[in-house]
């Protein structure tokens, strides 16, 4: 509501196209619908996460009759927009349900920051971390949230417990955090689940390198199958091996890459497994799965090729009549 009062009076001017980064909440497209309302400025909106499903998804909103008003918002939102982004393609039913034309959606993936390049900087740019445990090391980076079914990775933990040569390392903060460390205590996991805490986005790629394989997890849902985490293109283009429990894009990726393993989502036994197999395989054959999946990243979500992709896009929509 402010961000829409206000708008009008510090956006003034001309302006060739709005456009809208939306990873949540999706409120964010209000103020762009006043601004095209009163400079009949078109919009671009980029939807990098579905409403009122993962409000849904996540238990953050359980009143039907708030998520159906949520649903009517998104309707006018997308309805409103002149181009709608998806990061993943199995997002396109959905918006094409809210009543979009189809020729208006355009696939637009996510993609990682130069500085996960960690060949193209070499090991002299990269800051070694601090002291992590030796052994075998499955690293997940990222939100410590509901979504990312701690009780998963921690039960597959437990099953491997008694190989104390392999090590989880868990980095990041959120709101679950809290529940985490005491379950890690509570089920005597002190000694292989570590929990380092949460770095700067400069501090990750020296983590990175000292990882034997990145862990990426999803909570069974229908709307987290639709997407693809955006932590996965960072994990592939750091070159290392990828083991995944979730279903459905993200696994696709993983899989049609060729960068890991993955099982599906709520699956702790089966990614123990994984855990096992990649554990066992030779140093060479995990070197292979980190350039599959390094090659993968360059041909699918390079950075200067999407924003090529979406420059030539913006000028498709400001030479309209």
């Amino acid at each position: 509501l402010v961000a829409s009062l206000v708008a009008p009076f510090r956006c003034r001017g001309t302006y060739d196209l709005i456009f809208v980064y939306e990873p949540s909440p999706i409120t964010v497209g209000i103020p762009a619908l006043v601004l095209k309302w009163l400079w009949k400025t078109p919009i671009m909106f980029w939807v990098l996460d579905l409403w009122p499903e993962s409000v849904s998804a996540t238990g953050a909103v359980r009143s039907r009759f708030l998520l159906n008003a949520i649903g009517r918002l998104v309707r006018a939102i997308y309805r409103g927009c002149d181009r709608i982004l998806v990061q993943s393609r199995a997002f396109e039913p959905h918006v094409t349900g809210m009543d979009v034309p189809a020729e208006k959606i355009r696939y637009f993936p996510n993609w990682a920051e130069e500085l996960f390049d960690l060949d193209a900087r070499g090991a002299s740019a990269v800051a070694r971390p601090d002291a992590l445990p030796p052994g075998f090391r499955v690293m997940f980076a990222g939100n410590i949230g509901a979504a990312q079914d701690f009780p998963g990775i921690l039960a597959a933990a437990e099953r491997l417990k008694s190989d104390g040569g392999i090590h989880w390392i868990i980095l990041g903060d959120g709101r679950m955090r809290e529940w985490v460390e005491r379950e890690v205590h509570r089920r005597g996991l002190a000694a292989t689940v570590h929990l380092p805490g949460s770095y700067p986005l400069e501090s990750m790629p020296g983590y990175f390198r000292e990882a034997d394989a990145m862990l990426v997890t999803l909570k069974r849902d229908p709307i987290f199958a639709l997407t693809i985490p955006g932590k996965l293109q960072s994990y592939l283009a750091c070159g290392r091996p990828v083991l995944g429990m979730l279903d459905g894009e993200g696994a696709r990726v993983i899989e049609e890459s060729g960068a890991g393993l993955a099982c599906g989502a709520e699956q702790p036994e089966a990614l123990a497994r994984l855990v096992l197999a990649l554990h066992g395989m030779d140093k060479s054959g995990r070197e292979a799965m980190g350039r599959r999946g390094r090659d993968y990243y360059e041909a699918n979500f390079a950075r200067e090729h999407l924003l090529q992709r979406l420059e030539s896009w913006m000028d498709e929509l400001n030479r309209r009549p």
